[in-house]
């Protein structure tokens, strides 16, 4: 009989107890873009035009992404970069362009002993009418997982 009595007394605090903790600890909070914008950049082909090299004027839709979250003592994220449907025109030649690739980062940090890891790869391809003139940009830095510790 006593240890039901201790018990009805005992659920209600420990209600109230998860309820503070749940308000106090934040268990997830997340910040996501995904959007579709128009862009217009120049980008300088040096292969294109029998080797001359030619300006070329890109316009269309890139495609981002960027989603960010904190969760406890930890912060995520990564971003997203992809054209699509990004046509140009030489500016010598005339002839038209493609703009193809992926550029994305992932990366997370904790806030509690300063570890990091980050990955990053870049493929941008500007590809050109006939053989001879197609543009590639790769960059994956080899760079290891970070960590700083304050003594």
């Amino acid at each position: 009989m006593r240890s039901i009595f201790a018990r009805r007394k005992l659920c209600p605090l420990a209600a109230i107890v998860i309820a503070i903790v749940i308000m106090i600890v934040p268990a997830y909070a997340a910040i996501q873009v995904n959007d579709r914008e128009e862009i217009a950049l120049t980008v300088f082909i040096p292969c294109a035009a029998d080797g001359a090299g030619e300006v070329v004027d890109l316009a269309g839709p890139l495609h981002t992404v960027i989603a960010f979250t904190i969760n406890g003592n930890n912060v995520s994220g990564y971003t997203h970069f992809q054209p699509q449907g990004i046509v140009g025109v030489g500016e010598t030649t005339g002839n038209k362009y493609y703009a193809t690739g992926i550029t994305r980062e992932s990366f997370k940090n904790s806030f509690r002993n300063g570890q990091a890891d980050d990955t990053f790869v870049n493929n941008f391809r500007i590809i050109g009418q006939g053989p001879g003139n197609n543009f590639l940009v790769h960059m994956r830095p080899s760079i290891s997982p970070l960590t700083r510790r304050d003594r």
